[in-house]
């Protein structure tokens, strides 16, 4: 028989034990429950921002157009949140700073300039198509006139005109006033209260904040990401690769230079051993690692690598098909000569509106200087080149004695103090004719014309060796 009371007990013990269960089952889950707002509270608090800093610090050029192209898809390709600039530049060539300005422009990012010291003419051009602007205490913007390579004389108005118009719309896109803009190219633009005319306007940091040309005066790029509420932030500054390295230690002209000299060096001891091929692919190899690193920044274009080859063909034709040393051979020299020369300078097809002379006169100097060293040290080597054991292993540089039982068809000593002329050219090597008989010969290492008088000083094998009689 069943007791009420003991089972109304244990019914109120097995309540009691299940409400317990349930509490610390409860207990246990809150957190888990709450791990979804808890974890977006945290990775909120973390968020790290990503800040792409790049300089622009000298001259607004090719080059400097190339890097900031590379810093933009790198930046990219981080993901970063904001692109700086920090600038320091007296300008450059106008359109290389089109093209900077137009990728600013067109970039995914928010974009930023802090103007450490001067942002001037090209410089001031970037620095309006950036979103915002910062200036350090000292600074300034503007002077935007276009002037010469010289630096000092303005250029043609044609110039002016398009650079006014690229101030006048980037200051529109970006909402700051377009005539100011404008005012700081052309000094007869007058702005009431601003500029008077006859003079371009350059603003100071005050000046520029208060005409809507600088967002604010700080000292360092981390106030400007301090300014854009910005908690954990990640600071990535462009570096260049290990290609870009590469590419601008062959542009330093002293390489330059000494690849010029292989150029020449392998082209004229590939004319006097042919089919060795060792000289010419010298000389192949240096014209890609001198023209590539030039083509890749901007510097050379494709109507100067032209003229290059160009006159390449016109040498080679002076050389093997036209008989003597006319026009053909000297318009090969210039060509080459100019296809390397403006190959390192931004000129636009022979306009050196732009180019500053310094570069123009380096460029010159390196290609001239190269080349006469080339053919100084080609006229001083030559004779030596076929004792060198190196050479040996690509070219037969011993004589053949008769002693050493090497047997053919021997010229005889008796032919050795004979006066004769060139049948065919000698480059060195030819034929000539001595009492009307024609022979093999060859020069000392210089070229001797067809029809030049010549006397054979030694017997040599199947060739004799002759010298030109001046």
């Amino acid at each position: 028989m069943k007791n009420p009371k003991k089972d109304k007990a244990l019914a109120s013990k097995e309540k009691s034990f299940y409400q317990s269960i349930k509490g610390i089952f409860i207990f246990l889950l809150i957190p888990f429950l709450c791990f979804p707002y808890l974890g977006y509270s945290n990775q909120d608090s973390t968020n790290t921002k990503k800040v792409y800093v790049m300089e622009i610090k000298d001259n607004i050029d090719p080059r400097m157009n190339r890097k900031v192209m590379l810093a933009l898809e790198d930046a990219t390709v981080q993901q970063a949140d904001f692109f700086i600039i920090h600038m320091d530049t007296y300008g450059g060539a106008v359109n290389d700073a089109d093209d900077i300005r137009t990728r600013i422009l067109e970039a995914p990012i928010p974009t930023m300039v802090f103007i450490d010291k001067d942002a001037a003419s090209a410089g001031a051009l970037i620095s309006i198509a950036c979103d915002s602007i910062y200036m350090a205490p000292g600074a300034s913007i503007g002077a935007a006139t276009v002037v010469m390579g010289g630096g000092g004389e303005a250029a043609p108005d044609k110039y002016q005109s398009y650079m006014r118009s690229m101030m006048r719309s980037t200051a529109e896109a970006n909402g700051r006033n377009p005539k100011i803009a404008e005012a700081m190219v052309d000094e007869n633009i007058e702005v009431e209260g601003i500029s008077e005319k006859g003079s371009v306007i350059t603003f100071s940091v005050s000046e520029a904040l208060k005409y809507g040309f600088c967002e604010a005066q700080v000292n360092s790029i981390d106030e400007i990401i301090q300014r854009q509420t910005v908690g954990n932030y990640e600071v990535i500054s462009y570096h260049q690769t290990p290609i870009e390295g590469i590419i601008a230690f062959f542009l330093n002209p002293a390489v330059s230079g000494f690849l010029i000299l292989i150029i020449f060096a392998g082209i004229y001891f590939e004319i006097q051993t042919p089919g060795v091929g060792f000289p010419l692919a010298a000389a192949t190899l240096a014209v890609i690692l001198y023209f590539i690193p030039y083509y890749l920044t901007g510097l050379a274009e494709n109507w100067e690598v032209f003229v290059f080859f160009l006159g390449i063909i016109l040498l080679g034709l002076e050389l093997f098909v036209v008989p003597g040393f006319g026009v053909l051979g000297i318009l090969g020299i210039i060509g080459i000569l100019t296809g390397l020369t403006l190959g390192m300078i931004p000129n636009d097809i022979f306009d050196f509106t732009f180019v500053p002379s310094g570069e123009l006169f380096i460029a010159l100097v390196t290609v001239v200087l190269s080349a006469i060293i080339a053919v100084t040290l080609i006229f001083i080597m030559a004779p030596k080149v076929n004792q060198w054991k190196a050479f040996s292993h690509i070219a037969l540089a011993d004589i053949q004695s008769k002693k050493e039982g090497y047997t053919s068809s021997w010229y005889t000593e008796d032919l050795v103090g004979k006066e004769g002329v060139t049948q065919t050219r000698l480059m060195p090597s030819g034929k000539i004719i001595v009492e009307d008989e024609v022979y093999d010969a060859h020069s000392r290492g210089e070229f001797i014309d067809k029809g030049e008088k010549i006397k054979v000083i030694s017997a040599e094998g199947t060739s004799l060796r002759v010298k030109k009689i001046i």
